[in-house]
């Protein structure tokens, strides 16, 4: 059953709602006539049930039954985390 869904890695870009992310897939095609590489994005809505995903996050998604009107993907695994780095601030004198 697991190899008849599609599996997709993508970069998380949204973590705003509950139990959700959104996931931005890309892909490189070659024109056909032209010859020049073309970049394609494709957003998807994720469920992640735990949410532990966050902004930039590099994500395994696998397609899933209907979950809600525009979710239809669940996250499998987070493949790498985006590192924050912690500024403090400074005073101004």
């Amino acid at each position: 059953m697991e190899g008849k869904r599609k599996i997709r890695t993508g970069r998380v870009i949204s973590d705003k709602m509950d139990k959700t992310v959104v996931v931005v897939v890309g892909s490189l095609t070659r024109h056909p006539l032209y010859k020049k590489v073309i970049r394609h994005t494709s957003k998807f809505k994720v469920h992640d049930e735990t949410n532990a995903c966050k902004v930039g996050d590099v994500v395994k998604i696998v397609e899933t039954r209907p979950l809600s009107k525009g979710k239809r993907w669940r996250v499998v695994e987070i493949i790498s985390r985006k590192e924050v780095v912690e500024v403090e601030p400074t005073e101004v004198a």
